[in-house]
């Protein structure tokens, strides 16, 4: 029986930002993978966390959504402590 793969909390926070870029930008997951030259698939499981994402294909999505690999990476500011 196989174990499934465990999330860290960096893919998980790289999955969300991937995917809030994208919906900012109102493009599919295929346009996207479009993009960055990726297989649609690929975009579903990064944006589901379940990818292990090589340095390589974080700067190929990094550049099919006009961001920086940084951006991807980054946590983003709570509406709560925007106001502090």
């Amino acid at each position: 029986m196989s174990t499934p793969t465990q999330k860290c909390e960096a893919q998980l926070l790289f999955a969300a930002n991937v995917r809030r870029f994208r919906k900012a930008q109102s493009i599919s997951q295929e346009k996207l993978a479009e993009y960055a030259g990726l297989h649609t698939n690929y975009i579903s499981s990064v944006e589901r966390g379940e990818r292990n994402i090589s340095i390589c294909n974080i700067e190929r999505i990094a550049r099919g959504l006009g961001v920086s690999m940084p951006d991807l990476l980054s946590p983003q500011p709570t509406p709560d402590s925007e106001n502090s």
